[in-house]
């Protein structure tokens, strides 16, 4: 791994992890704080799909209201790499929290998309999916 990806992931890896784990206890705002405002953007979520900043604030909203009581958060990360303003994360995120009252534990696979704005590293685009348990 390069300097550049190294210095990305020790300043970012962190930060999602208490991002994440607050969405899943309800709280929304860092994971607002780490998003560009900036034209295009676009989530593909595990729960619903955004594109621009006022749709994906809105879905923000609902994960808000529905989570609650996280009791483990751990982003398991795959590959990583980084330029001077591009960066982009593959992770397996473990959680265990409530959803509507209901509690869960799930594996989501995510990629994650950064460009580095005013020399601060800012969410562009995220696409996540649970990841399916084998049936036999």
């Amino acid at each position: 791994m390069d300097g550049t990806t190294e210095t990305f992931l020790e300043v970012i890896a962190p930060r999602l992890t208490e991002a994440e784990t607050a969405l899943h206890d309800g709280d929304i705002r860092q994971r607002v704080d780490m998003w560009s405002r900036t034209e295009p953007l676009t989530l593909f979520g595990a729960f619903r799909t955004s594109e621009g900043w006022p749709d994906v604030r809105d879905t923000f909203e609902l994960l808000r209201q529905g989570f609650r009581d996280c009791t483990s958060y751990e982003n398991e990360i795959l590959a990583a790499r980084a330029t001077d303003d591009m960066a982009y994360i593959v992770a397996k995120e473990h959680t265990t929290a409530s959803f509507n009252g209901r509690p869960r534990s799930y594996v989501l696979r995510a990629t994650t998309i950064f460009c580095r704005e005013d020399g601060e590293w800012k969410v562009v685009h995220r696409h996540a999916d649970e990841v399916q348990k084998a049936t036999s």
